[in-house]
């Protein structure tokens, strides 16, 4: 670290006032404040001592998200070895399915990064700004919730105008009240839908390889949807479902987009978050409550297979866990008062479960449900302070 110091001081009179390059500081310092702790600090304003900045924050955030990411690239390869009949058992050949999907899902994570952080460090030049790590978080957020066959021009394409349109144009980092990363899918689904839904997508083929007869590519999902007798993986095996073997969705070995897949590494990701801090519980269990709730009523209804479904089975396929633990808690685009928490996550998994299921055409509700509470959150926050002040105000009222 002693050379990247003495290399970064060397360069650095070029980028400060008067120097060659100094329109380009914001850039500098972001790379350097990167590695190293700031030389600076404020000058006015609250001053606080703490050993967890932005940055702690938002790297411990990256850190609780590499579970997911690692079982992603290697669920990439498995889906595709089984979709042309080879390494039928979850333990064969792992290391050529952890590189096929390395070679899938790198590149979306490179995309993702270089289009979004150009855009961050343009739009700090401009301002004049600090480049905020933010983007960090929404960098390695997007790449998951992306199927493993999109096209790197889209990946590129939505992750400009999530930064653009999802924060830029609020502030930047700490003023959105959109999650970025579901902006950016939200885009792609409404942009181009047939690029990010149906049967295609969510299996990484080759134009040489055929997928065998008892394949099929439909996510846990479209499958409940589309099979009311029940969810068969790759091959032909009966899983998920009211009476059906829910592991394979709880580990993840499932067809999905990268990240979402595996209800066990979100657990993980969960665990990170709640020791350290950073994520909130209230959110993640009164979210977990609102799915459950409206899975069990979906149950007492059972009008259609896909009400019948375990209240369980519904928590632990599709996106529903990866949203309850890395969007809905975002704290920027989410409520901040406690109680304010309760609700937002209440419904969030409420509507998620709703949506799902009400919509066959849109077999995924988490995406529109946490956007839907992004946008309700500064009402709930605003009511709760209000019932807060009135209270008061009667307390006043009485005591005097």
């Amino acid at each position: 670290m002693k050379l990247f110091r003495n290399l970064l001081d060397s360069v650095k009179p070029n980028f400060e006032e008067g120097g060659k390059l100094e329109k380009f500081f914001p850039a500098f310092d972001a790379f350097e404040t990167f590695l190293f702790v700031p030389g600076h600090s404020a000058h006015e304003g609250a001053h606080i001592r703490d050993g967890i900045d932005l940055k702690r924050t938002m790297i411990t955030v990256v850190l609780a998200m590499v579970p997911c990411l690692l079982f992603g690239i290697w669920n990439t390869g498995h889906q595709h070895f089984l979709s042309i009949g080879e390494f039928m058992g979850l333990g064969e050949g792992f290391m050529d399915k952890f590189l096929f999907g390395s070679m899938r899902v790198l590149p979306i994570v490179i995309i993702s990064y270089v289009a979004g952080l150009t855009v961050e460090f343009i739009f700090a030049i401009i301002r004049k700004e600090s480049v905020n790590e933010g983007f960090l978080v929404s960098g390695m957020l997007i790449p998951l919730v992306m199927p493993a066959e999109v096209p790197l021009w889209m990946v590129a394409v939505a992750t400009v105008f999530a930064v653009l349109i999802g924060k830029e144009v609020f502030g930047g980092t700490g003023m959105n009240i959109l999650n970025p990363a579901l902006t950016a899918r939200a885009f792609l689904f409404f942009a181009y839908p047939t690029m990010m839904s149906g049967n295609k997508v969510w299996i990484s083929t080759t134009a040489e390889t055929t997928p065998v007869d008892a394949f099929t590519g439909e996510t846990l999902l479209a499958q409940a949807i589309n099979t009311p007798s029940g969810f068969t993986d790759a091959a032909g095996q009966s899983y998920g479902g009211a009476s059906g073997d829910m592991m394979a969705s709880f580990i993840g070995y499932i067809p999905g987009s990268v990240g979402e897949t595996s209800a066990l590494a979100c657990l993980i990701g969960a665990a990170i978050l709640l020791y350290t801090g950073i994520g909130s519980w209230r959110i993640m269990l009164s979210m977990l409550l609102g799915g459950l709730s409206m899975a069990w009523l979906f149950n007492l209804w059972g009008a259609n297979p896909f009400m019948q479904v375990d209240p369980i089975q519904q928590i632990i396929m599709g996106g529903f866990m990866f949203g309850m633990v890395f969007m809905a808690t975002d704290p920027v685009s989410a409520s901040q008062t406690n109680t304010g928490k309760w609700i937002y996550g209440f419904f969030a998994g409420f509507l998620g479960i709703m949506i799902r299921v009400f919509n066959p055409a849109y077999p995924e509700g988490i995406m529109m449900a946490i956007l839907f509470m992004n946008v309700m959150a500064p009402l709930i926050d605003h009511y709760v302070v209000q019932a807060n002040v009135n209270k008061r105000l009667k307390r006043v009222s009485v005591a005097s």
